[in-house]
């Protein structure tokens, strides 16, 4: 579960940051403004974990976000039969661009996921 955030702005006295805690536990008080936000794919942790994953891993993580079993994303992608998506997708078997396609279709993704 996320925690709520709360910007409050101004001098926040110790008083106020103890009845927080006893409202809602756990507090992370952040002071410094100065950090400057930025979108995540522009950023270096998003590029190196990106650059990690590969195609077939892809496949298998959009596969259960859309509560797909194998069996129906193979139907979904024109009949393939099960056992190809678990190649596919442990990486025994290549995705060929004519798969790619369909999945980035399927998933309204990027085609470069796949490939």
């Amino acid at each position: 579960m996320k925690k709520p955030h709360i910007r409050i702005e101004g001098e926040i006295t110790s008083e106020l940051i103890q009845y927080l805690k006893n409202k809602y536990g756990e507090v992370d008080v952040i002071e410094n403004e100065d950090e400057e936000l930025v979108q995540i794919t522009r950023s270096d942790w998003y590029r190196n974990i990106r650059a990690q994953i590969s195609p077939d891993e892809n496949m298998r993580i959009y596969r259960k976000l859309h509560g797909l079993s194998q069996e129906k994303l193979g139907k979904k992608l024109g009949g393939l039969p099960r056992q190809n998506i678990s190649n596919m997708e442990r990486g025994h078997r290549s995705i060929s661009k004519a798969v790619a396609k369909k999945l980035a279709e399927l998933f309204d993704v990027s085609v470069e996921k796949f490939l």
